[in-house]
């Protein structure tokens, strides 16, 4: 049996302190994100996000010095990042501008709708008004880019002659509208066992028909062309 060489070095683990201290943001904001979602911005006291992840509150402080900058923190992660990745989708697309917009409806509903994120926008809905500040932040972080991203989507099958003249900001919230409704559905009745009020939408199924009436109405007409 070959014994290992005096001068091989093994690899050496992060120690299990420096391992947990790398990932305390990441599981201060899971923790963070599923109290706002289950009991609201308000309601949700610092010391319940810290003790939910583990920690002291001052250790909480450390990372995030307040709730609001803890929130904001949630949603640069799950919404933030997500459209700055959408930005360099359509950046890089070669295909058709439908397929893309149908790429961009199916990546939020993965990774936004059909998670824990789609709590959000319960939450900003019934409280961001009482936050100043926090509105503008979304507005600036999340609503702008969302429209921007759409909305640039939209303009390239124009002016590749894929789509018709149509005015692309309405377009935009037009597109955006039902993936807000399936979160807040997601949230209120959808959360009910049984679904109260259930109707029997699947929502992939809604999105791509949804998709469909937008795309054929996009598209150019021979009476436009």
């Amino acid at each position: 049996m070959t014994r290992p060489s005096p001068t091989a070095e093994a690899p050496v683990e992060a120690p299990v302190r420096q391992r947990r201290k790398e990932t305390r943001p990441q599981e201060l904001l899971d923790a963070a994100l599923a109290l706002f979602v289950e009991k609201g911005f308000a309601a949700t006291r610092a010391e319940e996000v810290a003790h939910a992840a583990g920690v002291s509150k001052g250790t909480l402080y450390l990372y995030y010095p307040s709730k609001e900058e803890l929130f904001k923190a949630v949603v640069r992660q799950n919404l933030t990042s997500l459209i700055a990745e959408g930005m360099e989708t359509l950046a890089q697309h070669q295909g058709s501008s439908s397929e893309l917009l149908v790429m961009l409806m199916d990546t939020w509903w993965e990774r936004v709708g059909n998670t824990a994120a789609a709590g959000i926008h319960k939450i900003v809905l019934s409280e961001v008004r009482n936050f100043p500040e926090l509105a503008d932040f979304y507005t600036a972080e999340v609503i702008q880019p969302a429209d921007l991203l759409f909305s640039t989507a939209v303009q390239r099958g124009i002016d590749s002659g894929e789509f018709r003249p149509v005015p692309v900001h309405e377009v935009a919230h037009a597109l955006m509208a039902p993936i807000i409704f399936l979160a807040l559905h997601r949230h209120s009745f959808g959360a009910c066992t049984p679904p109260c009020g259930a109707t029997g939408v699947e929502p992939k199924r809604l999105i791509r028909t949804h998709l469909d009436l937008a795309l054929r109405g996009l598209q150019v007409r021979p009476a436009d062309a």
